[in-house]
């Protein structure tokens, strides 16, 4: 498919109660689409509150239109955000065609490593994935209903978070429990895929040596994961059969004994409903410190407890770290990425202070600016391993497989 002058291309990246959204520009027979502007519906099931804004070279873009409306308490929360979506985006693309809309799918299975376009058949395997995450893919899979009711001729792509990682060591996806478990699919698969898939996409073009090395990625956010890079490819990485394993993130308690949950149903009686509210929504920082799940609001408070989750989010970072480094064998750069890793300078220099043992040196001056003149890296020229801070782009991702997939690549 070739497309003609202002064609569009639409993503969504929808959660439990939002669905981020970014429209691009795809000029005749182009290969990169260009941001047009990027928003999100937030507050489905209390009070939904639209936003988009222009593209912007650096910091937020110009609002282009905002609204709020009432709460939503049939279970057509995502239909009618997506409504709302495309009742502006009709307004604003002036004439363009949308060629495409690209979804973030969380898992694809055994089945889908690499985007596909959405077919009755591929949505009914997406579906059968959702008890590997329960409150993940069906808000996914929510928002690509949504479309294909409202419109059914338009190609509709699933871009999957558990695609990068596949092809790695079969020892990384094992789990120590009887095969036939594993013949179900009960394995690490690792997630966040998109996101590291732009950065090693990045780095080769900004510093292809790096790319080319042993590279471990810290995607710290609400979510977080790190990953082991090795020319490109994941050679391992911390969520595994969930998105609740790894490093502690704002909500989720990251690597936990399964003991543990022996013992609240054992000893407090907990079900699979509490325990799932306890492991996605209460546990992280926001359990631990019992302030906050936002590391800002921690940096700020005066409570024992905040100083308690910041410190554990950084030792076990720096443990994750040494154990990724062992299983690349060394360590050339280190990334930060996702909303902590590109803007906590403190993190990121706790982090690496505490990493020394590796030979990972920062410039102060460069840490707290995001990066030396390339904008990226904030280890001192010539100092093993390197250092980076690359801001993230799961939407360009989305629209660049989106691309690909249409064109029939």
């Amino acid at each position: 498919m070739s497309a003609s002058p202002n064609e569009l291309i639409l993503t969504l990246n929808a959660g439990s109660s939002s669905i981020k959204f970014a429209v691009y520009d795809v000029a005749g027979d182009a290969t990169e689409p260009e941001l047009r502007a990027k928003g999100q519906v937030e507050g489905i099931g209390t009070r939904p509150h639209f936003i988009a804004k222009s593209a912007a070279e650096s910091g937020s873009g110009q609002v282009l239109s905002e609204s709020w409306w009432e709460t939503i308490t049939d279970g057509e929360g995502h239909a009618r955000a997506f409504q709302q979506i495309w009742s502006w985006l009709d307004d604003f693309a002036d004439g363009g065609r949308i060629m495409a809309i690209g979804h973030r799918v969380a898992h694809g299975g055994e089945d889908y490593s690499r985007p596909v376009r959405i077919t009755p058949d591929i949505l009914k395997v997406l579906t059968g994935l959702i008890p590997l995450v329960p409150l993940h893919q069906p808000n996914n899979l929510a928002a690509i209903r949504a479309v294909a009711k409202d419109h059914p001729d338009l190609p509709q792509v699933a871009c999957f978070d558990t695609g990068f990682h596949r092809g790695r060591p079969k020892v990384t996806e094992q789990l120590g429990l009887p095969r036939a478990l594993l013949d179900r699919g009960v394995k690490r698969y690792g997630f966040h895929g998109l996101s590291y898939e732009y950065i090693v996409e990045k780095l080769r073009e900004i510093a292809p040596a790096v790319a080319a090395g042993r590279v471990i990625v810290a995607h710290l956010g609400s979510g977080c994961s790190m990953t082991a890079i090795r020319d490109g490819q994941s050679i391992d990485t911390t969520m595994g059969f969930s998105a609740l394993d790894g490093v502690p993130m704002g909500t989720r308690p990251g690597l936990l004994d399964p003991g543990v949950l022996l013992f609240l149903m054992r000893e407090d009686g907990l079900g699979v409903e509490a325990l799932e509210k306890l492991l996605y929504k209460q546990s992280g920082l926001l359990g631990l410190s019992g302030v906050s799940n936002d590391l800002r609001a921690l940096h700020e408070s005066d409570d024992p407890g905040a100083a308690e989750a910041i410190d554990y989010f950084v030792y076990r970072i720096g443990q994750t770290l040494g154990s990724l480094t062992a299983s690349l064998g060394g360590l050339d750069a280190l990334v930060f990425t996702a909303g902590v890793g590109e803007n906590d300078a403190d993190i990121r220099a706790r982090v690496c202070a505490a990493a020394a043992w590796l030979g990972i040196e920062i410039d102060g001056d460069a840490n707290a600016a995001g990066g030396f003149g390339d904008g990226a890296r904030i280890s001192p020229a010539g100092q093993r391993p390197e250092v980076w801070v690359i801001p993230t782009d799961e939407e360009r991702m989305l629209a660049r497989h989106t691309l690909r997939v249409v064109r029939g690549g």
